[in-house]
């Protein structure tokens, strides 16, 4: 079974470009070592997360990154950039909610029309306040939570697995600071990567 890993930044993590064997420091690792070691040589892996990407940089390499690699299992985490780019120094960059879901489902019409057996899980985009949005928090989460309403329903109206992420930060956040979970209120730390991994565990596992 071939499983990708499609996003930005927190699924990027510092994959390698050369090799599909070094797939990052964030959660596609830990799951690929959980799956690996419960069943050995079953699955494949592959992380094409690219760092800064929205959901239009995304789509802009759909066959390569996707199609052409013709996984059986693809997990999607996309969605902050689209918000954050509009607070970019260099000028307001984001992608708008509407325009979020219909390249979104672009781009999820496009795969099954080319892969119609593949097996799709959507994540659900997610912000805690940090260092990284203080500044523009009320603007920014209100627009995350847009962005997170959009791929729901995005995963209804495919019947795609939806994995809520939101909910579950906070509920960390209770536990420890934020930061602790996302280091500046977007990126995880590792126990942020770990809350996702057993999330995402725990959703692939109604699918497989």
């Amino acid at each position: 079974m071939r499983i990708l890993f499609q996003g930005d930044s927190i699924t990027d993590v510092g994959r390698s470009r050369e090799t599909n064997d070094m797939i990052g420091l964030g959660y596609p690792l830990l799951v690929k070592a959980a799956l690996g070691k419960e069943e050995p040589a079953k699955y494949e892996f592959f992380n094409r997360g690219i760092s800064g990407n929205r959901i239009v940089d995304l789509y802009a390499r759909i066959k390569a990154d996707i199609i052409n690699l013709k996984p059986d299992v693809m997990s999607i985490l996309i969605g902050v950039n689209d918000v954050w780019h509009e607070f970019s120094e260099a000028g307001p960059n984001g992608v708008e909610a509407e325009k979020y879901f219909k390249i979104y489902s672009m781009l999820i019409e496009e795969v099954k029309a080319a892969l119609p057996n593949i097996k799709i899980m959507i994540l659900e985009p997610f912000a805690l306040q940090g260092t990284g949005n203080e500044k523009y928090w009320d603007v920014f989460f209100d627009e995350v939570k847009k962005r997170a309403k959009k791929a729901e329903e995005l995963a209804e109206k495919y019947q795609l697995t939806f994995i809520p992420l939101q909910e579950k930060l906070e509920q960390a956040a209770t536990t420890a600071p934020a930061s602790y979970w996302l280091v500046d209120g977007v990126h995880p730390s590792a126990m942020g990567h770990e809350l996702i991994k057993q999330e995402w565990l725990q959703y692939f596992k109604t699918i497989r």
